[in-house]
């Protein structure tokens, strides 16, 4: 078992940044790819970003290449979304997950948060 525990929500204007967090305990943190998705209210859930265990491959939807940016630092069980250049288009709940491989699919991750909020006022 994963709990992964996100934090780093919250609202801010057009042209902003925020810095997401999520926090893993359980088994060990690098075995796993994390990923980032979001779902807005009456959308589906939907891929925003994924890093591989070891943190050398990284994968963003187009909506969010160039403007935000995931990392993680095994050392401390933790995994990082940077937003900049926020859109009103972005908000949503962001989700972090963890599986065996950075793909998009929701379906190959088996840990999931409980989700953080993110408002972007235009």
């Amino acid at each position: 078992q994963v709990q992964l525990v996100e934090s780093g929500g919250g609202l801010v204007q057009a042209g902003g940044s925020l810095r997401l967090s999520c926090a893993a305990s359980g088994r060990t943190f690098v075995n796993y790819a994390m990923g980032w998705f979001r779902q807005a209210p009456g959308k589906e859930r939907e891929f925003v970003a994924a890093i591989c265990g070891y943190g050398g491959a990284t994968h963003y939807a187009d909506s969010v290449k160039g403007r935000f940016t995931i990392s993680r630092d095994n050392a401390k069980n933790t995994l990082h979304l940077q937003m900049n250049s926020l859109k009103p288009e972005d908000t949503a709940v962001y989700y972090c997950a963890a599986g065996d491989s950075a793909y998009h699919l929701l379906s190959k991750y088996d840990y999931w948060g409980q989700g953080t909020q993110v408002t972007v006022s235009s």
